[in-house]
């Protein structure tokens, strides 16, 4: 396992799962604070590879089944050519926009990044048609590679499939998938929203117009809407509670079947074995590394580290949730920095989730908050892999890049303390306080956008800039119960934004 890891993985994952099996053996030898009792080899062994708690746990169950088949289902769907389908109608729905390829780039990547369960290979594939229209449009190429890995990333949080991560979420908090890809709508609307708020506010500033031609959405459908009947079908059989397995055998099906049916999209045999061989290949790192994360939470729930590392959080944030959250991320940033996504949520989970659940949020909302942490790595500075990816692809400063990435993809941070703070995951707080918290999430997402870009409608004035950073605490806080101030706030500042855009235009 620890030779496959390395090989698919890296070193790092490697490393981090012979750290924790050291701390089981030696343990003892360490200070009053951290010893625990030392395990022998053979203690080890029948903990780690004779029980379900260790190697063959769930999560390496999870990434044997359910996992492998959506991966096969992401190959298959590449392979019939619903891949460039989902580009070319992304392109036709937002190409006639202000920075319509920046904003088809965003659309496009939401679709194949759900499905791909890889950031960087979204980055890479889509990134491959969507970066050199950035830049022949006029983004600068650090901005055209920063747009497709914020973009990438954000694939890995949009319902139906989510990535690989979801599952494994089900099987911890035992919530029926269709419930989790429920509360993540909203969510995950938001950071696409965030995003592309970003985008058009680049393309206002640099004064970038449309693409004079782009191809009708009525000429992409006709040639490609059956592809949309296989993620029809996934979407529907998951809301209706089947098994996830049974879901992804049933999608692949329909795949294959749908392609079938128009002579451009039909595959032959050797079409079929390519997409089974790069399903099987995209697999293999997401495996390895769930085998060695098995390793970590056997080592967890063996000695009781996570115990500790609970009350080292609760100790040193003196018992504010926000200052936790934010050692949370530090951790999932390095975490990250060496682990696929899916690896780093289930280390994350394990030693995280019980400290979130002492501050009283419910568990779903507490595992949803450790989710989107642990994709932050893909775009934070200085090891931000998925800019690092498209900046390969956009020939452009690897670290500028990411830069504008993580400016980009703002909303991973922003949206996990919402969840925290608000009812923006808590089904149970009725329609009411959802829709509040979306539009507390909402304010906030625009007012940190224009308050950093400087420009709205039209370019902020220093005042105005103050009063949109002065919003943030205020929505999120809620200081006396005045937070909604902070959305009456936004709202005058539009406003006045809109009376002197039309005194410029008059002018």
């Amino acid at each position: 396992l620890m030779e496959g890891c390395r090989r698919t993985v890296g070193w790092v994952m490697l490393l981090i799962a012979a750290l924790f099996l050291f701390y089981s053996a030696f343990g003892d030898l360490l200070p009053s604070g951290f010893a625990i009792k030392s395990y022998s080899l053979q203690e080890l062994i029948q903990f780690q590879i004779f029980s379900a708690n260790g190697v063959f746990g769930s999560a390496l169950g999870i990434a044997a089944t359910t996992v492998f088949i959506f991966v096969l289902f992401g190959a298959f769907l590449e392979v019939t050519g619903a891949g460039k389908f989902f580009i070319d109608l992304a392109f036709s729905i937002a190409g006639k926009y202000r920075g319509g390829p920046a904003k088809a780039a965003v659309l496009a990547s939401a679709g194949l990044g759900s499905i791909s369960g890889s950031a960087i290979a979204n980055t890479v594939t889509t990134g491959s048609i969507t970066i050199p229209m950035m830049k022949k449009l006029g983004y600068k190429p650090e901005q055209a590679a920063g747009i497709e890995a914020a973009a990438s990333t954000g694939g890995q949080i949009m319902p139906p499939i989510m990535g690989a991560g979801a599952f494994v979420m089900a099987q911890f908090t035992g919530v029926p998938y269709s419930e989790i890809m429920l509360a993540s709508i909203a969510p995950a609307i938001l950071y696409f929203f965030c995003t592309l708020l970003y985008v058009h506010l680049m393309a206002c500033k640099l004064n970038l117009q449309a693409v004079s031609r782009t191809e009708a959405v009525i000429s992409v459908m006709k040639d490609g809407a059956h592809h949309l009947i296989p993620l029809a079908l996934i979407t529907t059989l998951l809301m209706m509670a089947y098994s996830p397995l049974l879901v992804g055998v049933a999608g692949c099906a329909a795949i294959l079947v749908t392609a079938a049916l128009r002579k451009h999209s039909r595959i032959g045999l050797k079409k079929f074995i390519e997409g089974m061989k790069n399903g099987a290949l995209m697999a293999l790192p997401i495996s390895a590394a769930c085998g060695a994360a098995g390793i970590i939470v056997g080592v967890v729930g063996q000695t009781g580290i996570g115990l500790q590392f609970t009350q080292f959080v609760m100790d040193f944030s003196g018992g504010y949730m926000l200052i936790a959250l934010g050692l949370i991320s530090l951790v999932a940033l390095v975490l990250g920095m060496g682990l696929p996504v899916t690896a780093a949520y289930i280390v994350l989970a394990v030693m995280a989730v019980p400290m979130l659940s002492d501050f009283g949020l419910p568990l779903l909302t507490a595992h949803l908050i450790v989710f989107w942490l642990s994709q932050t790595s893909n775009v934070t500075p200085p090891i931000a892999l998925a800019a690092f990816a498209g900046a390969g692809v956009a020939n452009a400063n690897p670290m500028k890049s990411s830069v504008e990435a993580f400016k980009l993809a703002g909303g991973l941070f922003i949206i996990p303390i919402m969840m925290a703070y608000t009812n923006l995951v808590n089904s149970e707080a009725g329609v009411v306080a959802l829709t509040y918290s979306i539009i507390q999430t909402l304010t906030i997402i625009i007012a940190i956008a224009v308050a950093i870009e400087g420009y709205l409608l039209r370019s902020l004035t220093g005042i105005e800039r103050l009063l949109a950073f002065f919003t943030i605490p205020l929505i999120m806080l809620n200081p006396f119960g005045v937070g909604f101030l902070g959305i009456v706030i936004m709202l005058g500042l539009i406003l006045v934004q809109w009376k002197g855009r039309g005194q410029i235009s008059q002018s």
